[in-house]
């Protein structure tokens, strides 16, 4: 530990029970500790003094955990600490998991790495309430990230602080352990998962988690940081990867050349054209995502072709789908490009439009995906061949 610099950081507020337990058991492998006390109402205080070899920093109130946690990353760093692990006072941790977090971080080749405990949640101990909020948690860090972890919630964790020193964060209270992790993984941090035991003894532990208040804090935090996955994170990685590798390459390698069958290649590909064409302005990325997902299709691929209704487009689309929804609905209208552009009549002929719009997506999405199948299975052959020698 000393020369990876990890210090251990021990939040806690009103755990006297077991925080000496805690502090003993951390004391076995390393003194380089840093309690926060949350502004305890109990004999935390005077449990801290017969630990002179500690780092304490006390709060007058509570803050909540995430306060806590920041001012611990700080003080770390301010001690010259490059990484910490993070175990929970409540007793439910054990600290000689501590090597098991060490002995990973050894191996890491990229020490830009975030391990989180993974807890064995089917155990008979654990709540019902604890194991269907981390399967809660565990589906939204995937929407959010793309990477699937076992374990979202335990406490029980080794953070990057130098990495982590960069980010910007909000949280104050227990939600901040869900937006460290989501936003460490969007700047590359790689968020691991690594089993570690648990125990939950009721008679000890004092949970401060509030179910009503934290959880809607929680699912405003995620919904939050869907919007920013949706609207700002997929397509800012998706625009880096093709400036960074250039349209060819990108073309190769992440459309034609990855594990995917041609089959849904092209059911992504017209996923993506039904929706971009769709009547609906403003929402397309977050329908083509979620039914991307939903369907388990290509979610690059979707969402590059939804975009044929970028801006520079929506004219045409617009004027298509008019005419279009004219001739299926036995109707004519005289409306010029131009006017379609300056002054069209959306709710004069909104009936029209959207039939023209409905019909339009669905006949492209067709045309687009058998031809995007045809194309794709003749490459994956030829591809075959060729690899084959």
């Amino acid at each position: 530990m000393a020369q990876l610099k990890c210090c251990v950081i021990i939040p806690t507020y009103d755990n006297h029970k077991t925080l000496p337990r805690v502090l003993d058991g951390v004391l076995a492998y390393t003194q380089n500790i840093i309690v926060v006390n949350d502004g305890s109402t109990d004999s935390t205080s005077e449990i801290l003094k017969s630990y002179q070899q500690i780092e304490v920093l006390h709060f007058e109130k509570n803050k909540g955990k995430g306060i806590a946690l920041r001012n611990g990353f700080k003080k770390a760093m301010e001690l010259g600490f490059t990484f910490a692990i993070t175990i929970d006072s409540d007793g439910q941790h054990f600290p000689d998991d501590i090597p098991v977090f060490i002995n990973a971080l050894e191996i890491e080749k990229t020490k830009n790495v975030l391990f989180i405990g993974a807890r064995n949640m089917g155990h008979s101990d654990v709540p019902k309430k604890s194991s269907f909020g981390n399967k809660f948690s565990n589906f939204w860090f995937w929407f959010e990230t793309g990477k699937w972890l076992n374990d979202t919630q335990c406490g029980y964790r080794l953070y990057p602080l130098e990495n982590l020193n960069h980010l910007n964060f909000y949280t104050s209270k227990f939600e901040f352990e869900i937006e460290v992790i989501v936003k460490a993984a969007w700047s590359g941090t790689n968020v691991k998962n690594i089993p570690v035991k648990v125990l939950y003894d009721e008679s000890e532990r004092v949970s401060h988690f509030r179910p009503f208040v934290d959880f809607t804090r929680i699912s405003i935090l995620n919904t939050w940081l869907v919007l920013v996955t949706l609207f700002y994170i997929k397509p800012r990685d998706l625009f880096r990867r093709l400036k960074k590798k250039g349209f060819k390459r990108f073309l190769y390698e992440d459309f034609l050349h990855n594990d995917d069958s041609p089959k849904k290649k092209a059911l992504s590909i017209a996923l993506g054209v039904f929706i971009g064409l769709c009547p609906l302005w403003g929402f397309h990325t977050v329908i083509v995502i979620f039914l991307a997902i939903l369907f388990k299709l290509n979610k690059i691929i979707a969402f590059a072709f939804s975009n044929i209704s970028l801006p520079p487009f929506i004219p045409f689309v617009l004027y298509a789908s008019s005419k279009v929804g004219q001739f299926v609905h036995g109707v004519e209208y005289s409306y010029s490009m131009e006017e379609m552009t300056e002054n069209f009549e959306v709710l004069k002929h909104l009936k029209t439009y959207i039939i023209g719009s409905l019909t339009l997506s669905t006949v492209s999405a067709l045309v687009f995906g058998f031809l995007a199948y045809i194309f794709l299975t003749v490459f994956d052959r030829k591809k075959i061949a060729v690899d084959n020698g």
